[in-house]
């Protein structure tokens, strides 16, 4: 279009209606070509000079700096987390694509499109807390090159770390002890579920030797034992996952450990801070460990589950009114929150009539009621005036 108008002499208008556009388009070229001369034929970037909904460069600076900070601890600094600590602690929303963006705009990510996608895993959680714990060691090193092992039982439903201690070496007994220092503070699991380790499970043995400490042990309390398929170590991906941010988090530690009592020192210190304060991605609305598990009701083994009394649990959200609804004997029953919870998520734990709800983050109790089968609502009680 510029060679047709500047050398071979044709009207704007002429070239505009032979290559089908306007002609403040082609008189744009024209300018151009005489302000610039060769470089108006290099193609040219079709970002905008502006852009309004684009985050301010605070933002950004802080997304940076609680990358760097999150990295530093050893701590788990991905586009989620930051989203999370941004809300949660500066009160500004930022969404996972937009902290994903800058952070590889500054080379703090490495693209890896050949990464197999989170969503083509085959996902199972247990339904309740104590319904299934997994046990796990891992190895670590102290400072004088001596080699320990930490051993780690992880409640499946809530990634809540109920006991993780470090050994010299973990033997049969060691296992057993731990196990049932577990169910003193938290209860008995319904099932437990473990690699196929001789200090686990002999049943890969041939026969020799009999069942081992903990064998005998489950089998006396009557919780069903799982073990995972040889050489699929994923079964077990949650105690992994739990193993392997908490050796990152050792590692990345000033101080490393001299002795086992150091090594336990530093493996409570990340232990409290995983169950109460850290975001756990996996778990709903980023609640922490801690929070799921003490939100639910317990899993008992099979051998004590007292009578059915149509318990349920139910994952619902408050409307912009401040009610929740459930229904109860084939009739639609609306609970009052409060207009102040709106659009919170929460779980209901329904026992026959007698409703509690709790907020799914925090674990707060927001109300607890016995159902009037006679009333479509349910009005929030209130206080009688102190005389």
């Amino acid at each position: 279009m510029i060679t047709a108008v500047v050398v071979e002499g044709r009207s704007q208008a002429e070239v505009a209606r032979a290559y089908g556009v306007s002609k403040g388009w082609v008189s744009k070229l024209v300018a151009r070509y005489r302000a610039e001369g060769a470089t108006a034929f290099e193609p040219r970037s079709r970002r905008p000079h502006t852009s309004p909904a684009a985050i301010d460069a605070s933002t950004v600076e802080l997304i940076i700096r609680i990358r760097k900070e999150l990295s530093e601890q050893g701590l788990d600094a991905g586009p989620e987390t930051i989203a999370w600590h941004l809300q949660h602690h500066h009160q500004r929303k930022v969404s996972r694509a937009t902290i994903s963006r800058y952070l590889t705009r500054h080379g703090l990510i490495t693209p890896a499109p050949k990464k197999r996608p989170r969503s083509s895993y085959i996902r199972f959680q247990a339904e309740l807390p104590n319904e299934t714990w997994q046990a796990d060691f891992t190895h670590y090193r102290l400072t004088d090159g001596t080699d320990t092992e930490i051993l780690t039982w992880l409640d499946d439903h809530s990634r809540y770390a109920l006991h993780v201690t470090a050994w010299p070496r973990i033997t049969g007994p060691i296992v057993r002890d731990t196990f049932r220092q577990a169910v003193r503070t938290h209860g008995v699991p319904a099932s437990t579920l473990t690699d196929n380790g001789m200090v686990f499970t002999t049943r890969l043995a041939g026969g020799k030797g009999g069942r081992n400490a903990l064998e005998n042990e489950l089998r006396r309390l009557h919780i069903r034992q799982k073990n995972s398929t040889p050489n699929h170590p994923t079964t077990c991906g949650k105690v992994e996952r739990f193993q392997q941010t908490m050796k990152k988090w050792l590692h990345a530690q000033p101080h490393q450990p001299t002795t086992i009592a150091d090594l336990q020192a530093l493996i409570d210190r990340f232990t409290a801070a995983y169950n109460h304060q850290r975001p756990h991605r996996s778990l709903p609305r980023r609640a922490t460990p801690a929070t799921v598990y003490n939100a639910l009701p317990k899993a008992l083994p099979a051998g004590s589950r007292q009578a059915d009394t149509h318990t349920r649990v139910r994952h619902d959200r408050i409307d912009d009114s401040g009610v929740v609804t459930l229904r109860t004997g084939g009739r639609l029953h609306h609970i009052g929150i409060g207009r102040t919870h709106a659009r919170t998520h929460v779980i209901m734990l329904i026992d026959d009539l007698h409703v509690r709800v709790i907020t799914a983050t925090t674990g707060e109790l927001l109300r607890e009621l016995t159902i009037d089968p006679t009333r479509d609502y349910q009005p929030q009680t209130r206080n009688p005036p102190t005389p």
